[in-house]
């Protein structure tokens, strides 16, 4: 044998250098990240097989399971689209969640995702099999609650950052013997008309419900743990067009017209929304002149609205900066405030019993229904549980604190990759362009995967305490560091912030654009690192279909010649 041969065996993989090796990719959810994913692991990634489970009957994720009164996407809905399928029909500039729902259900029929999906079947366990460099998974049918399993090389979640709504923890709530509602769990059978009603919390979905309610109900008590700023309309020079202190505006059919037969006037409207839309940043950095002025602006703003009760202004503005907690418009929200069928209630509750709520303040208020616009679990901890390298679960892991390299993977899960994981939401900006940007990295790891015959890749431990560190520094300059009670922080008021990303949404584009692939460990097929080189051979070869198109003008780079310059 010749010298240097002696290991030939071991090195010459029985495979062409282009073969790209089968790949099972189970997607865990069915919203717009599930979506998404399903298209372009279709579009992009060869020999694959793609799963999508999810727990609910149908697509669409939030926009599904939300239906409460007002429930609507809170940034302009020509932002809040894929950007390769832009909807020119949207009714509203803050659309509807039943038209956003449809609109996905159109997106998931176009590109015929729902042959990849299964629905009323719910995760209940992922367990990472070192042997076998694949997930093993538990599912459980919805219906019928029997289980069975299944396997993948590759596993995405793609659940949602806020997806486990709870209860409030109030002495007595469920003693309530009149209607009681969450807002991720309304009853749309319910009537509420000439209803008292009890609204707790003014975060997103307190904003809209009770302007929602209001036109049907006799009266609301609206329950404001914490005050909170308002924002101005985005995109504000394309809302006075329609109409001077117009909140929130209807396209008209002339509008919808426009849009769909001039594609230039279409595109020039949606770039100008969106163009807004991503120079915020500034007012999020502590002592940026952007953030120095967007007090008084949204001080300005909300006097404006407020101006048939100026007296709620005080008892609304909060002590901490703009964008401190989660920004919204909350279209129609102060001025319903100032309808004299609402009532602000500031003083904390006590107890809740059969019939009303009991408050610090020593008063008892009867209410027919209690609807309860207080959040989900912010944890980051998947509803399913998820075993690693060593039988570690990522509720271990992440016991202290949730820690990710940029978002979308953690050391000792391989093959696992999370949309919207810890540290991906968006203080600002355009989150469905994170979202994008994700899937492409989580693509980018496939065919990396796929082309270097990888059976196993794990992000390096060292990585990910290196982003969880720069997270914290970079916060540390941010009004999201503030002293404010926000879901950012996990619902404390001076935690770490674990739900945004340590930047602008531009910022995430280009970090997501070039993996760094020395952040993570691999493991290759028949632990061989130089399988990937193959067998000598490519794929047209053995399938003798050899051409030469490498010699076509447009596969060619043609340096200028000496004095030319391109024009």
């Amino acid at each position: 044998m010749a010298v240097g041969t002696q290991n030939l065996k071991c090195a010459v993989q029985d495979r062409s250098v282009d073969e790209y090796r089968p790949l099972r990719v189970i997607i865990i959810g069915a919203g717009i990240s599930g979506i998404l994913a399903c298209i372009r692991f279709k579009q992009r990634i060869p020999n694959v097989e793609v799963q999508v489970y999810e727990k609910n009957p149908e697509v669409g994720g939030t926009w599904y399971e939300n239906r409460y009164p007002g429930c609507a996407c809170d940034i302009p809905a020509h932002t809040y689209q894929a950007t390769f399928a832009p909807n020119k029909e949207w009714s509203t500039f803050y659309a509807k969640a039943p038209e956003i729902h449809q609109y996905w259900k159109s997106v998931v029929d176009k590109y015929g995702c729902k042959k990849y999906m299964s629905f009323n079947q719910k995760l209940t366990e992922a367990v990472w099999s070192e042997e076998q460099a694949q997930w093993h998974l538990q599912v459980q049918d919805v219906d019928t609650g029997s289980q069975y399993q299944d396997q993948c090389d590759i596993l995405i979640q793609a659940t949602g950052a806020l997806n486990n709504w709870m209860w409030p923890k109030i002495p007595g709530l469920h003693d309530f013997k009149g209607k009681l509602m969450h807002s991720a769990k309304w009853d749309e059978n319910y009537d509420y008309t000439e209803k008292r009603i009890a609204v707790i919390g003014n975060g997103s979905s307190g904003v809209q419900i009770v302007p929602g309610m209001l036109p049907k109900v006799a009266h609301i008590d609206h329950y404001v743990r914490g005050r909170t700023w308002i924002a101005p309309t985005f995109a504000r020079d394309e809302v006075e067009k329609r109409g001077e202190g117009l909140e929130n505006f209807a396209f008209t059919p002339e509008d919808i017209e426009t849009f769909k037969y001039d594609h230039a006037a279409y595109q020039r409207f949606r770039k100008a929304v969106e163009l807004q839309l991503q120079s915020l940043h500034g007012t999020t950095i502590t002592g940026h002149p952007m953030q120095v002025g967007a007090r008084d602006m949204f001080t300005e703003n909300m006097r404006r609205r407020l101006a048939n009760k100026p007296e709620l202004l005080n008892a609304l503005i909060p002590a901490f900066p703009p964008a401190c907690r989660r920004l919204t418009p909350g279209p129609g929200y102060l001025e319903a405030l100032t309808d004299d069928k609402v009532d602000m209630i500031h003083s904390n509750i006590v107890k809740v019993d059969g019939t009303g709520i009991f408050t610090a303040d020593g008063k008892y208020r009867p209410v027919d229904m209690i609807v309860c616009a207080t959040g989900f679990d912010t944890s980051c901890i998947p509803r399913f549980t998820i075993r690693g390298r060593n039988g570690v679960t990522l509720a271990q892991r992440w016991k202290h604190t949730p820690e990710t390299y940029l978002s979308i993977a953690t050391d000792g899960f391989p093959n696992y990759f999370i949309c919207l994981g810890p540290n991906a939401g968006l203080g600002e900006g355009n989150l469905l362009t994170l979202i994008e940007r994700s899937l492409d990295y989580f693509t980018e790891c496939a065919l990396k995967m796929q082309r270097d015959n990888i059976r196993a890749m794990s992000v390096r431990p060292d990585s990910v305490k290196g982003f969880t560190k720069y997270c914290v520094q970079y916060f540390s300059g941010t009004v999201f560091s503030d002293k404010c009670r926000s879901w950012y922080k996990g619902g404390t008021e001076e935690g770490r912030v674990t739900a945004l990303w340590p930047g602008s949404s531009l910022h995430s584009m280009k970090v997501f654009a070039n993996p760094r692939w020395e952040d993570f460990d691999y493991e290759y097929v028949d632990d061989n690192p130089v399988g990937w080189i193959g067998d000598g051979w490519t794929e047209d070869e053995k399938h003798e279909r050899i051409n030469v198109d490498y010699l076509d003008d447009e596969h060619i780079d043609f340096p200028l010649p000496q004095g030319e310059v391109i024009v």
